[in-house]
């Protein structure tokens, strides 16, 4: 925030965007240039310039775009990070480290701290992309804007010194490493912040089909907001110039895509819901729009922040096959501090390779309930299991699990929603698997959840 009363100071006259810097190395090496526009809308974005990992391009990939998004109310922050010769942590805790100061000044700067988003260029949309996927909650953005990006670190189908300027000689030999910040590998489904891709078909330096699509395959494959905008021409590297033949197209589009972007109100009710597959949304064609949180936001309207939280195949059980709490879902929903949260485990937990540890699911769901501290907490019976699909055990469920979570439930005081009740007299709730709701089970769910919540 300390930064945010600097600014307070050179401001406190003026009725124009404001342009200054910031250094985010204590030697200067790493700054970012700020351009806070005369009426902000509430949005930001970090830039971040490409040049191969070996330079920063930022102007026509950093400063030209200034004028133009403040312009629109939104403030802009280029980030001219340290190159990393081989040390990708440089740059990564560089471009973090402005977001970390944009969300902590954002009162200051008339920043809605919940619609910063990042911005980057052919190396600098690889870094962009890496912070989308692979930084922890505080520091993800809540949007991306990918410019002709770098997105596989094989060399082979990829930008060649971008690789080996990130990963380093050595990086580049670890096949493991290759993989993770190859960064169609790392996207997530509920967790990667939407994108546009924005590449020209006839791009010769970062071929688009092998990178900036890959990307969105990941991100459409799991369900995830992602749009893609390839002109017919420009190469490589138009970024901002007014040179490049579609510029004008080009602003129209993102300026579109940009104000249909709406961010939760800053002082909106947090709603986290946290469970297995039936939360992820398992067998909902584009979960994220259309699974019981998607349609639970719906129900409880713009006062409230609804976010999916689910993994697949979780269990609540610390020794189940796959422990839920030992997700960055996990982590990212303790870092989104909800007042109101939705557990919804227990229906893997009833497979005989978990329900072994039967005597820890107490322990372990009172461990769940006390790091989430001081929120609202409405704990979800596990639906019905119309068919023994994957071993999962409905009289496990029923004998087993829920009287323990009646138990838990009294024991803190929480609200519990019996969906087992609720829904167990219409098997026409649920995919042919007997165990995941379908869309009409969904919106059950979302039904209940809403009412209760209510």
């Amino acid at each position: 925030m300390f930064f945010g009363l600097l600014l307070l100071g050179m401001t406190a006259q003026a009725q124009t965007a404001k342009k200054f810097t910031l250094n985010l190395t204590d030697d200067g090496k790493a700054q970012m240039v700020c351009f806070i526009p005369e009426t902000p809308s509430g949005k930001a974005i970090v830039g971040v310039p490409g040049g191969g990992y070996s330079m920063l391009s930022n102007t026509h990939e950093g400063y030209l775009a200034s004028d133009w998004l403040n312009q629109q109310g939104i403030a802009y922050f280029v980030v001219n990070y340290r190159l990393p010769n081989g040390d990708r942590t440089l740059p990564m805790g560089d471009v973090q480290k402005g977001i970390r100061i944009v969300r902590d000044s954002a009162a200051v700067w008339g920043i809605n701290p919940h619609d910063v988003g990042i911005m980057g260029f052919s190396a600098g949309g690889h870094l962009a992309s890496v912070i989308s996927t692979h930084s922890e909650f505080d520091v993800r953005p809540d949007f991306s804007i990918l410019f002709y990006p770098v997105i596989s670190m094989d060399e082979r189908v990829s930008h060649k010194w971008s690789c080996l300027n990130f990963l380093g000689e050595e990086g580049q030999k670890n096949p493991e490493l290759v993989h993770q910040f190859s960064t169609q590998n790392a996207v997530r489904r509920h967790l990667t912040p939407p994108a546009i891709i924005i590449s020209a078909s006839d791009d010769r330096l970062v071929p688009f089909v092998t990178n900036g699509l890959e990307y969105y395959k990941a991100m459409r494959n799991v369900g995830n907001e992602c749009t893609m905008l390839v002109y017919p021409t420009g190469d490589h590297g138009f970024g901002f110039g007014t040179w490049f033949k579609y510029h004008d197209q080009l602003l129209s589009e993102l300026s579109t895509w940009l104000q249909n972007r709406q961010a939760p109100k800053t002082d909106a009710i947090r709603v986290a819901c946290i469970g297995n597959s039936i939360t992820d949304g398992h067998g909902i064609e584009l979960a994220p729009q259309y699974g019981y949180p998607a349609l639970l936001q719906k129900a409880l309207g713009s006062d409230y922040w609804v976010k999916n939280f689910g993994v697949s195949s979780r269990t609540l059980l610390n020794k189940g096959d796959f422990p839920y709490m030992k997700e960055m879902a996990w982590r990212d929903a303790l870092a989104f501090n909800p007042d109101i949260v939705i557990i919804k485990l227990g229906t893997n937990d009833s497979k005989p390779q978990n329900w072994q540890y039967a005597s820890e699911f107490k322990q372990d769901l009172q461990q769940m309930i006390k790091a989430l501290g001081k929120a609202k907490i409405f704990l979800c019976t596990p639906i019905p299991a119309f068919k023994p699909s994957w071993n999962i055990n409905d009289s496990v469920i029923v004998n087993g699990i829920i009287p323990i979570q009646k138990e838990v439930a009294r024991k803190n005081g929480l609200q519990l929603i019996d969906l087992h009740t609720l829904m167990a007299n219409d098997e026409e709730l649920v995919q042919p698997d007997g165990i995941h709701p379908n869309e009409k089970g969904v919106a059950k769910m979302a039904e209940i959840i809403a009412g209760a919540i209510k």
